[in-house]
């Protein structure tokens, strides 16, 4: 388990265990909502992925659901209703961005599934100094408040993909995204 001392931005390894990510992301109903996997510039900011957004979810997906939120938002925060699916390749990767206040709050969650990555967390106005965050497979991340506004964070490339020195092989990685609503 990996722990910030930074309350902004936290990792609690293995949330949900191999069964779940198995009864969760084995289902085909959902996969079939993506759209085609995007190389290009729809979203500049990601390549090499698919995406979609759910509202209903199975019993087993929702319970790991319920729990993503009791440990990321405090009790009665509005959260947004469509959950976020972001299916990257394994060749796909994410650039430095921070998300837009119009499309959730201060607070994301994402449970990271099917891989390892490396998080890099750079402060806005210092390139130079940065974070590295080892998200497991099956782990949960937490970005809030400076860390989600005054920070860049990215999915490191499968070659740049080191943590402590040590190589963090990518495969394709499904990320399920809650957000609480703007304010």
């Amino acid at each position: 388990m990996w722990l910030s001392s930074n309350p902004m931005s936290f990792g609690r390894g293995y949330f949900v265990g191999t069964t779940k990510e198995r009864e969760v992301f084995g289902k085909p109903a959902w996969k079939q909502s993506f759209c085609c996997r995007l190389w290009s510039s729809c979203r500049p900011a990601i390549h090499g992925y698919r995406e979609t957004e759910r509202l209903q979810w199975g019993v087993t997906s929702e319970s790991i659901l319920r729990r993503v939120r009791a440990v990321a938002f405090p009790e009665g925060s509005p959260l947004l209703g469509p959950i976020h699916v972001l299916d990257l390749d394994k060749e796909g990767y994410i650039k430095p961005h921070i998300d837009s206040v119009k499309f959730c709050g201060s607070t994301i969650a994402g449970l990271s599934l099917l891989s390892d990555s490396v998080m890099r967390l750079v402060p806005e106005n210092k390139s130079t100094d940065w974070v590295d965050m080892l998200l497991s497979r099956r782990s949960l991340y937490i970005l809030r408040d400076d860390a989600r506004f005054k920070f860049t964070h990215e999915i490191l490339k499968d070659e740049e993909s080191f943590f402590s020195g040590q190589k963090v092989a990518r495969h394709r990685r499904i990320s399920v995204i809650c957000r609480n609503l703007p304010v």
